[in-house]
């Protein structure tokens, strides 16, 4: 991908070669793939890397080394794809209750030649029942309101670890919402990171990165069955 590398460059992201290859691998397989079948609306070349690559890196410095993370739906690989080529360290899981797009990411990593990650089809809520707090960090890019969300990814996170959750506007008003949830789950909110994407001909993003502790063990009947976490979230 032209002057990705630039790009980057300027968010303080730099990339090698070898990485700036993978992206372009990425872009290739993404935009060829959504032809057979909707992985993303944005397929444009400066879009993509902006609005997906980019923007999904943004918080790689949040993250301890060798951390073990989950991405909890996963969709076509954002943010866990991008964030594995900017920190090959990582030990990342993707779970999407979807099966095409876990074809679509297993793919990937064969085409990428990545290490240390995998593509698994589950809901969260079945994944938790044998991965119980067993993750560093857990993360999530556009999935569902706050309230809900905390609900799948809190129950995979050890005590001591974080939620790392991809936010735009009315951050504010999710986190009222999710006071209650929060406190039952174990979760106690960090810090919001504020990150900006200004880049000429696009309308400028405004990023939030929410940060939630794992303060304690997360009560053994969360996450519920039968798509609960979404259609009656706590209150």
């Amino acid at each position: 991908m032209k002057k990705l590398q630039d790009l980057f460059n300027k968010y303080n992201i730099i990339l090698s070669e070898t990485q700036t290859k993978q992206f372009d691998l990425f872009f290739n397989n993404l935009v060829e793939t959504n032809k057979l079948f909707n992985l993303t609306a944005i397929t444009e070349e400066n879009e993509v890397a902006i609005k997906h690559f980019l923007d999904s890196a943004l918080p790689h410095t949040i993250f301890s080394q060798n951390a073990k993370v989950i991405d909890v739906g996963s969709g076509a690989g954002f943010p866990a794809i991008p964030l594995k080529i900017v920190r090959p360290d990582l030990d990342i899981c993707m779970i999407d209750s979807l099966n095409k797009r876990i074809n679509f990411l297993q793919e990937c990593i064969k085409l990428l030649d990545l290490n240390k990650i995998s593509a698994v089809h589950a809901r969260a809520e079945e994944f938790a029942q044998k991965h119980r707090e067993s993750f560093d960090y857990a993360i999530a890019r556009a999935v569902a309101p706050l309230n809900t969300l905390v609900e799948y990814l809190l129950p995979l996170i050890k005590v001591g670890g974080k939620a790392v959750i991809y936010k735009s506007s009315k951050l504010e008003e999710e986190i009222v919402e999710a006071k209650n949830a929060l406190q039952i789950l174990g979760g106690k909110i960090e810090t919001v990171l504020n990150f900006e994407i200004d880049e000429p001909d696009f309308d400028k993003i405004e990023r939030k990165i929410l940060i939630i502790n794992k303060i304690k063990q997360t009560p053994t009947k969360y996450p519920r069955s039968a798509n609960k976490p979404k259609t009656n979230p706590l209150k």
